[in-house]
């Protein structure tokens, strides 16, 4: 192989593929939700506005319907701002060094959680992020808690029944919170918050049975989205339904998935965790190590929109006269900081917890490199330097491969008048020219293929690097220099507007920044540290190719595409002094001459 052509090429259509997936097989017409319109429709189909449904009991049994048909729109469940919604209800706050809230008091769920250290964008005085939010609200999403009766009674507490505190002051990570209920015939219901200092909350709900007979329960948990929320759509992140259910193991099902199951998809005799993650951010219900459930997913249909569910339901519990049952529950509800998540895993005993954060396929090669990425910002103090380094030492890595792979790539290029030759004296005969070509290689103890090496290596390099800085919230606005603000954003400047100095902004697809253009430029030059190959149409293919990346990766993170170019940059400097040590003749520009002009012109 006297020309890497057909490796670029071949990378090429790989990405192809991946933006072409992106943007042709991704649902576009999330874009088109319409937001108001949906949590309208949705509060119309709740009891009250409240909870949606709540977990089936074991052995058949008939579960309260809380799902009333569509009601008529009127003032009092129209959606409500989301601030005011929270300040007109009784609740408790709960704050730490991560996250602020409240607990609702009227039916003692979480609905008001956000994250203090996260902003929607790169402007540090833009919105915090709002994780969960109460019903009635633009994008309600929450967890709830109680006990379903066995006797399919009204003793248990509802999403309507309004709690008393029993504690004094605000949830924190050193004072937890008591809620207490009375249902006036012998039973007592307590609930017992405690928070750490990251995302962990633990909920214990109580039954005090002062009656004089045996009540059996099962206790429930779950979170509720209202409304199908805008996610990626990008097959290399998994955005929706996610848990370790049992024998089950990972268990990962889109929201548009969850559509065609009507009766939801069921886990029974499950141990593990479940939950709802998004991108960044996650929701997930963690039982005890040793506690056997029933894990469900559902989805069911709400005017123009959807609600989905997470439902965890325990096994019964039997408590006698004078006695009391307990039963607890984690809840992680907070950003996907690795660190925290693989802590969380580990001292929380919560089994394959660390696969919350979507690795991917690559997770043995992908984590590494993360963590090598963590590691030298803890040095250098930026990730976009940190890429750099880690380039570097990638290539010491691979340092031997590759320059075996340049020598062989330098060997070639002394073999190309030889070469040439044999295809001048065989040109009407390609048999033969083949023969004759294998016949040189073999004399000169020459592998055609050991100069695609080099290439082939950054493929997974590549694709582990997209993935660490697409789905990693350690990426997230980490900042390089300059216009770089956001690693895992794409290079903001267009050449289309001049960087800028043109006062309109560039269609999306005309975006080709800054960082883009010099991979471009740096791809086109390694490539022409070899002559173009002798078909012509080949060379036009090559000639093209840093053209067709430009443009293909100007849509990617900008932190691959600094590494790119920071990886050509080293590549070309590496071959460069490989081929000046075997004496081989350096045709820079001469080969970047031939790419503009004519084969007839350049003869003369």
């Amino acid at each position: 192989m006297n020309d890497n052509s057909n490796v670029f090429i071949a990378i090429a259509l790989s990405i192809a593929i991946l933006i072409g997936w992106q943007y042709l097989v991704a649902d576009p017409s999330l874009e088109n939700i319409q937001h108001s319109k949906n949590a309208e429709e949705v509060i119309r189909q709740e009891q009250s506005g409240e909870i949606a449904s709540v977990p089936a009991l074991p052995e058949n049994a008939q579960t309260p319907n809380l799902q009333n048909a569509p009601q008529t729109p009127t003032a009092s469940n129209i959606v409500k701002p989301r601030n005011e919604l929270i300040s007109s209800s009784g609740r408790v706050s709960f704050e730490n060094e991560l996250i602020k809230g409240s607990v609702r008091l009227e039916g003692g769920r979480i609905d008001d959680l956000i994250l203090k250290n996260y902003t929607e964008t790169v402007d540090q005085d833009s919105a915090k992020i709002e994780l969960l939010s109460p019903s009635k609200t633009q994008d309600p999403w929450y967890v709830d808690f109680g006990w379903l009766d066995q006797a399919q009674g009204s003793d248990v507490p509802t999403a309507q029944t309004v709690w008393t505190q029993a504690s004094s002051g605000s949830l924190s990570p050193s004072n937890p919170l008591i809620l207490e209920w009375d249902n006036g015939n012998g039973l007592l219901f307590k609930r017992t918050y405690t928070i750490d200092d990251a995302y962990l909350f633990n909920v214990t709900n109580e039954v005090v049975n002062n009656s004089a007979e045996q009540r059996i329960f099962y206790p429930y948990s779950l979170i509720s989205r209202h409304g199908r929320p805008e996610t990626e759509d990008f097959f290399i992140l998994h955005e929706g339904m996610i848990g370790v259910l049992g024998e089950n193991g990972l268990t990962e099902v889109d929201y548009d998935e969850l559509h065609e199951e009507r009766d939801g998809l069921v886990y029974n005799n499950a141990d593990g965790w479940l939950g709802i993650t998004d991108k960044y951010w996650a929701v997930t219900l963690m039982p005890d190590a040793q506690d056997k459930f029933r894990g469900k997913f559902k989805a069911f249909p709400a005017g123009y929109d959807w609600n989905y569910q997470v439902e965890y339901l325990g096994g019964s519990l039997a408590v006698e006269a004078n006695s009391s049952i307990q039963n607890s529950m984690r809840i992680f509800a907070g950003a996907k900081v690795s660190s925290l998540i693989d802590n969380y895993a580990e001292e929380q005993n919560i089994r394959q917890y660390d696969l919350l954060i979507d690795w991917g396929m690559l997770y043995f090669f992908t984590k590494p490199l993360f963590q090598l990425l963590i590691w030298l910002n803890g040095f250098i103090g930026n990730f976009g330097f940190a890429i750099l380094a880690a380039t570097v030492l990638i290539k010491l890595v691979f340092f031997p491969l590759a320059n075996k792979s340049y020598k062989a790539m330098g060997m070639m290029k002394k073999l190309q008048p030889e070469m040439q030759r044999i295809r001048e004296l065989h040109k009407d005969d390609r048999m033969k020219q083949q023969q004759a070509v294998m016949e040189l290689y073999k004399k000169e103890k020459l592998n055609p293929a050991a100069g695609c090496w080099p290439v082939l290596i950054q493929i997974p390099v590549f694709f582990a690097l997209y993935k660490v800085l697409f789905v990693t919230i350690e990426m997230r606005h980490a900042p390089f220099f300059g216009w770089i603000q956001d690693l895992a954003a794409p290079d903001p400047t267009s050449l289309f507007n001049l960087f800028g100095l043109l006062n309109f902004d560039a269609p999306s697809f005309l975006i080709v920044g800054v960082w883009p253009i010099l991979m471009g430029i740096s791809m086109f030059i390694q490539m022409r540290l070899n002559p173009p190959p002798p078909d012509r149409t080949q060379q036009i293919i090559f000639d093209l190719m840093p053209l067709f990346f430009t443009f293909f990766l100007a849509s990617f993170p900008a932190g691959l595409i600094i590494y790119w170019t920071w990886n050509n940059v080293l590549s070309i400097l590496q071959q460069w002094i490989i081929m000046s040590r075997q004496g081989v003749k350096i045709e820079l520009w001469k080969n970047i001459k031939r790419s503009f002009v004519s084969k007839k012109q350049d003869d003369k």
